[in-house]
């Protein structure tokens, strides 16, 4: 898993070659950082207003559930479609490029969504977005190249916790910025995405050295029914990728689910549903951006995968009493619990499947995850819509406990994949 390939260089966007070890670069680790804080402040800052705009646009709103279910199934449909392309062609023709065309496609997917008017003006932005939404993918593919295997769980997890931070950030702006009107807070993210997309093309190094790029890749591989069977094909990734989906699953449920459960159970504004999604990113941040990096050497990647998934039924558990008992304690503990399980299940994971991979493979295995995170996020909204309106509003919840259960007994599965190919470096 050692690598020859070097830092980015501060003054280039060519990268020396022959380098024992890596060093990341202060710029790219704060443009990275910073991009990774705009994408969850992007999607956060909307995400009190989502329900708000777009009952205006749905005749019977006992379907407002379904119709915010199917946008984020849009978004994660047409992820799935491009992310593995994207995620190939940054190992064809370099991170920067990609990366900052991805960023583009998140300002202009905004506008769209922001002018409304009608229900399929707000699908058109969605999918927009979605086609260049593999942002995240290529970010973590970026940090592979530029660190050592053992360093990237830190991190990942530091990235984590910046991102938590735009969790913390987007939705209290959303929901102050809605008393402005509820498109405000989309055109500011659009300004501040766009604004980043400026900084980078400016300021962004490359990461990935010429000698460890593809050298050409054919139409079919771009396929990502084809970039799901390579990654499948590696035994250490394999259990780990269905681990990640069935976190991911119901996850995608609660975020495209949990503004109406609020709306629905406790009667809660934009400004109030955005002070939830605050208590998220709190959480998200404390965990991933200190305790990860502190728990990682004393537990290992597989103990705190484990550890998050129990928090995380857990969270699932309270979250969904509030159907029954309205309290925004209950609703508070659940987000905490919840929260904190993924800030420790997510970086985890990511040092797993990096490690997974050799030097030219990040951009498709990263990629290969990101599409089974899109193919949860596409069913998991439908899923939870469907549960929600048919079975009550706890059943979303009740499910991904559930799975999360599952995806217990699929980290047992993968430890001797995982201990055979360490042994093997």
């Amino acid at each position: 898993m050692q690598s020859s390939d070097t830092t980015p260089s501060t003054q280039s966007n060519n990268i020396p070659a022959g380098e024992k070890s890596k060093t990341p670069s202060r710029q790219a680790i704060i443009f990275l950082m910073v991009t990774a804080f705009l994408s969850t402040m992007g999607f956060g800052i909307f995400s009190p207003v989502l329900p708000f705009i777009v009952q205006r646009y749905v005749s019977d709103q006992n379907n407002l559930a379904t119709a915010v279910g199917w946008l984020a199934s849009v978004y994660a449909i047409c992820q799935f479609i491009a992310a593995p392309g994207l995620g190939i062609l940054s190992d064809r023709y370099g991170r920067r490029p990609l990366l900052l065309l991805c960023l583009l496609g998140s300002a202009i997917g905004y506008g769209p969504f922001g002018l409304g008017g009608t229900i399929w003006v707000l699908f058109l932005g969605r999918i927009i977005d979605g086609l260049t939404g593999g942002n995240f993918s290529i970010l973590f593919a970026y940090v592979a190249d530029i660190t050592e295997p053992e360093e990237r769980g830190k991190y990942f997890g530091l990235f984590g916790g910046v991102a938590g931070v735009g969790i913390i950030i987007g939705p209290v702006i959303g929901g102050f910025a809605s008393k402005l009107g509820y498109q405000a807070p989309i055109y500011i993210a659009a300004a501040i995405t766009l604004a980043n997309v400026i900084w980078g093309y400016f300021n962004l190094p490359e990461s990935l050295s010429q000698e460890h790029r593809l050298a050409n890749i054919s139409l079919g591989e771009l396929n990502p029914f084809k970039q799901l069977r390579n990654v499948f094909a590696l035994p250490q990734l394999r259990w780990l990728l269905l681990v990640g989906f069935f976190y991911a699953f119901p996850f995608a449920a609660l975020q495209s689910n949990s503004a109406v459960l609020v709306k629905d159970s406790l009667g809660w504004s934009p400004d109030s549903i955005g002070m939830v999604f605050l208590a998220v990113g709190t959480v998200d941040i404390l965990v991933q951006g200190v305790l990860v990096s502190r728990l990682l050497p004393i537990l290992g990647e597989i103990k705190l995968t484990l550890g998050g998934l129990i928090c995380v039924i857990i969270g699932y558990l309270l979250i969904s009493s509030i159907a029954f008992v309205p309290s925004a304690i209950l609703l508070l503990a659940g987000i905490v619990l919840f929260a904190g399980g993924g800030g420790l299940i997510e970086p985890a994971l990511r040092g797993l499947t990096s490690e997974a991979a050799g030097p030219r493979e990040q951009g498709v295995v990263q990629g290969g995850s990101q599409s089974i995170q899109s193919l949860a996020l596409i069913l998991g909204p439908l899923w939870g819509a469907l549960l929600y309106t048919q079975l009550g509003h706890a059943s979303p919840y009740w499910s991904g406990a559930a799975l999360a259960v599952l995806a217990i007994l699929l980290v047992f599965l993968a430890i001797p994949s995982i201990r055979a190919h360490r042994s093997q470096k």
